[in-house]
């Protein structure tokens, strides 16, 4: 199984797939989702990139340790990972949590991004409060009592009757999540707060996000575009959360339109 461990002795594990003399483009998940998330994308990407999907901390098959996690944190796994692999440049796209990885490495690690793709994310995501419920809750009782109401925030009504087994895959993969690797990472966004820092990100950037998005709505998306320098929005139509699943075509052309695919 292809892992690399952190400076902290935590076990992330990856994947390769696509071209292998291509460009690299990483893929970096949602909370509570596993790189089996951009399944739908693989095909098309790969064509012209060399795909990284990776699990984060707490997540799918990396190692879940104890928590509270920072959004620190989760970016020097990415920099471990990157380095252990050799990789000094890549472009990068990430959904939701991915997403706020992907400003962080912009801003943080500018020499790291050739080109950013954030889709259904936030720079700022308050009130603590929240975060602290759905912490408490997914250590208490786990993920599979969470699972139907992140469901819901995840795809609209629609999608949910026309395309349950697309749904049920995204199910088992939040009822595996550990509960501490879940609780743990939302402390991380809990206390996120990147509306400044993103300012400085100079990497070509696209921001996407789905028109019926409640976790990460649009209003959101157009304060990161309008923060970043020179970034460019997309907003597609019937989509919530997991806007690369729900319109899958439509993102692989728009997100592969930008990266010059």
């Amino acid at each position: 199984m292809p892992t690399i461990d952190t400076d902290d002795g935590t076990t992330l594990y990856y994947e390769w797939a696509g071209k292998e003399d291509g460009p690299v483009l990483v893929l970096s998940n949602s909370l509570g989702a596993s790189l089996g998330m951009w399944d739908d994308q693989v095909a098309a990407f790969g064509e012209r990139f060399h795909l990284l999907r990776y699990d984060d901390r707490g997540h799918g098959k990396s190692a879940a340790p104890e928590g509270p996690y920072s959004l620190d944190r989760l970016g020097k796994d990415v920099v471990a990972l990157l380095d252990a692999l050799g990789l000094d440049k890549v472009s990068w796209c990430g959904l939701s949590k991915g997403g706020m990885l992907g400003m962080w490495l912009g801003s943080k690690h500018p020499e790291r991004i050739d080109k950013l793709v954030l889709a259904d994310t936030a720079a700022y995501m308050p009130p603590p409060e929240l975060w602290n419920e759905r912490a408490a809750t997914a250590r208490d009782k786990g993920l599979q009592a969470m699972a139907p109401a992140i469901l819901e925030r995840w795809f609209t009504a629609a999608f949910r009757e026309a395309s349950p087994e697309a749904v049920e895959k995204v199910r088992e993969m939040i009822v595996a999540t550990p509960g501490e690797g879940y609780a743990a990472t939302c402390e991380a966004l809990r206390d996120m707060d990147q509306r400044t820092a993103i300012r400085s990100i100079e990497a070509p950037t696209l921001v996407v996000v789905g028109a019926d998005d409640p976790a990460t709505p649009p209003d959101q998306a157009r304060a990161i575009h309008q923060a970043i320098p020179g970034a460019r929005l997309a907003i597609l139509d019937n989509a919530a959360h997991l806007s690369n699943i729900e319109q899958a075509n439509i993102f692989n052309e728009v997100v592969l339109g930008f990266l010059g695919g």
